[in-house]
């Protein structure tokens, strides 16, 4: 008896890894029989895409309840599909890996993703193209899944440029919409800069490391230890310039993926696309695959502070950009892109903390995943009872015709404003913290900054103050949207959404409000991420309870400035022009202006000079060989007479010749 225990129990893991490949495998064949059936498989199509991914979130748990069941050392299980690169001596496998972090991952991507999913079945009913939005809605989870499950840094980058395709395809899924076609392709061409960046540090891993595997690279650069040097594919050390040089390059790739600064033009024009598109973008996949990425990377972070302090650096840059922006937007959907942007700043921020931070960038990232989603639905109910509606100043008084929307997006405001006791208070609270313990000794981020306390204070005020302006620009969402008198057009009759969108609405809005207590509550998610992040126990510089306290006094401030705004005046259908700030805001502060002048009008100077060059130059050199052989041709062609008597008389003329230079040359 005791001996089939044992062995069943030595199965499990085994019979679990196994099955690994059935999580992206599912929604990536339900988006292959949706192409490739086409328009046979309208009538049901939505209902496969939604069963696969139901199906993969089943296998999902089906393997979180797998590993919760075996030691902490053991919990990590691998699966090796075929053998995939065999170049002389790069040997690298097609395999699959299911640790602690990637299974956080999972279980966002299947879950969020798979009410997305039902409510999108409601959001596009009347589209004639919905098997086809579904299609594409599976393979962009097929794609962050491989991303995230991938055991080498090669499979990662497959899933990678997987998640860009995708999200091309979802962006710019109403192409006849000039707008969604470039923002498509805007999208498509800023995530490019940053996978060249990725690109290039696969390379360096190849020609300086031997290797793409992750053990295989962090083992080699002396397994995370800061300072340490490991050996090379050469058997020499890794010097800690080339260690920075990757960690640079890494963040690179993180930064178009994750809409930070300075590749974060793309975000807002995305919001082009159907609203499911935008919620599983910010919530679930995209924007989280840099912030895995960081994570996933972290021997290469922990053992380069320079590249550690740039993570930071684009982290609370970004914060503070996305705020000031989502002041300023009236767009509902771009003023939630604004907010994605910031939000993402913060883990950013967070995971180049170091140990310190990466399991709060992790805990704020999966709070985010819940409340976002549901901010973006709720969006999305609104546009679907206002005919489509975008614009705040023409909403007004819905919490009474839209009560189930005001409620779930009233949650998930509480939440991303870190209201106690919802879900992103216990999140953002822990990375304000750790802000002001950069540079103080063995505390977050040492080394990245130097020794002192300045930049912690410097670093805790911006997150400070992003709070504060994420607590004003989102009241100022609630109060533009559900209070005040109705703005609405002669033609809008605003309504509740049916079911079948408000049923993953309250789903996702009870994340909003339990995800943050379950996952602080004991340090369950830093224990739980403790074996690939390591383990971190900070001596803060300051008391908790100051820090809490005063981001709420900064958050009540915040609320009580909208509040102040915008019910005490009426509020204008049209905007005012506003402050300078409030312009540049507007124009995402001169982003897009910033990359037209530095790279888009010289790119176009470039192109203009080389067409003149490639006329001028290279057409004109070969137009005047070809009519220089050509005028060479016709002349001899004229020696060809056809006349015996004149070729007799050339070959006496060429006898001549030789004899006469034979005999000047002494010859004969």
């Amino acid at each position: 008896m005791t001996t089939t225990t044992t062995t069943a129990a030595a199965l499990a893991p085994a019979v679990a890894g196994s099955a690994l490949w059935l999580i992206p495998a599912l929604p990536l064949f339900g988006a292959a029989v949706l192409l490739l059936l086409g328009r046979r498989a309208d009538g049901w199509g939505h209902l496969l895409g939604c069963a696969t991914a139901l199906a993969s979130f089943a296998v999902a748990v089906w393997q979180l309840v797998a590993m919760t069941g075996r030691d902490a050392a053991d919990r990590a299980s691998g699966q090796t599909l075929f053998e995939w690169v065999s170049v002389g001596e790069l040997q690298l496998d097609f395999g699959l890996r299911l640790d602690e972090l990637s299974m956080v991952f999972v279980l966002l991507v299947t879950g969020v993703g798979l009410l997305i999913h039902v409510y999108s079945i409601g959001y596009m009913a009347a589209d004639p193209a919905r098997r086809k939005f579904f299609a594409y809605l599976n393979l962009f989870l097929a794609a962050m899944l491989l991303l995230v499950l991938a055991d080498n840094f090669l499979g990662l980058y497959l899933g990678w440029e997987g998640v860009g395709l995708v999200s091309y395809l979802l962006i710019g899924f109403w192409q006849h919409k000039p707008s969604a076609a470039t923002a498509a392709k805007k999208a498509f061409v800023v995530n490019r800069v940053g996978d060249i960046g990725l690109g290039v540090a696969l390379m360096v891993m190849v020609t300086q490391l031997g290797t793409l595997s992750y053990e295989g690279v962090f083992s080699a650069i002396g397994g995370g230890a800061a300072g340490g040097e490991g050996a090379g594919a050469d058997g020499g050390a890794v010097s800690s310039g080339l260690v920075t040089a990757l960690g640079l390059l890494l963040l690179l790739g993180a930064c178009a993926k994750s809409a930070q600064v300075p590749l974060q033009s793309w975000l807002g024009d995305a919001m082009e696309g159907p609203t499911p598109v935008s919620a599983l973008i910010h919530a679930a996949t995209m924007v989280t695959a840099g912030v895995y990425l960081i994570t996933r990377s972290n021997p290469i972070y922990d053992a380069t502070p320079t590249a550690r302090a740039a993570v930071i650096a684009v982290g609370a840059v970004t914060l503070l950009f996305g705020a000031v922006i989502g002041c300023a937007k009236d767009d509902i959907k771009k003023v939630l892109a604004a907010s994605t942007m910031s939000q993402v700043g913060y883990m950013v921020m967070a995971a180049g903390f170091g140990p310190a931070g990466y399991a709060l960038a992790i805990m704020h990232l999966l709070t985010h995943g819940f409340f976002k989603a549901g901010l973006f639905l709720g969006a999305g109910s609104v546009m679907h009872g206002m005919n489509d509606e975008v614009d705040m100043r023409r909403y007004g008084a819905l919490r009474a015709v839209m009560p189930v929307t005001f409620v779930t997006f009233g949650l998930g405001y509480l939440a991303i404003i870190g209201v106690p006791p919802f879900a992103g208070f216990y999140s953002k609270e822990g990375i304000i913290s750790a802000a002001f313990d950069v540079g103080s000794g063995s505390a977050a981020g040492a080394g990245a900054f130097g020794s002192g306390s300045a930049v912690g204070y410097l670093l805790g005020a911006v997150a400070l103050l992003g709070a504060g302006l994420t607590a004003f620009y989102m009241t100022r969402v609630m109060i533009l949207t559900f209070f005040g008198p109705g703005r609405w057009a002669d033609d809008a009759h605003p309504h509740e959404s049916p079911a079948i969108m408000t049923a993953p609405m309250i789903a996702i809005a009870v994340g909003s409000v339990l995800s943050g207590l379950l996952l602080s509550l004991g340090g369950r998610l830093q224990a739980w991420l403790a074996p690939v992040v390591g383990e971190h126990h900070p001596e803060h510089v300051l008391p908790v309870w100051l820090v809490t306290t005063a981001s709420l006094v900064v958050v009540a401030v915040g609320i009580a400035l909208a509040v102040l705004r915008y019910t005490r005046s009426e509020v204008p259908t049209t905007a005012p022009a506003g402050s300078a700030l409030t312009r540049a805001a507007r124009r995402d502060l001169f982003a897009d202006d910033l990359n037209e002048a530095v790279f888009m009008r010289p790119g176009q100077a470039l192109v203009a000079g080389t067409e003149v060059i490639d006329r001028r130059v290279v057409a004109g050199t070969a137009t005047g060989v070809g009519t220089t052989l050509g005028e060479l041709s016709a002349r001899t062609r004229l020696l060809q007479s056809g006349l015996t008597r004149s070729y007799a008389l050339y070959m006496l003329i060429g006898a001549v010749l030789v004899i006469a230079a034979m005999l000047g040359g002494g010859v004969l």
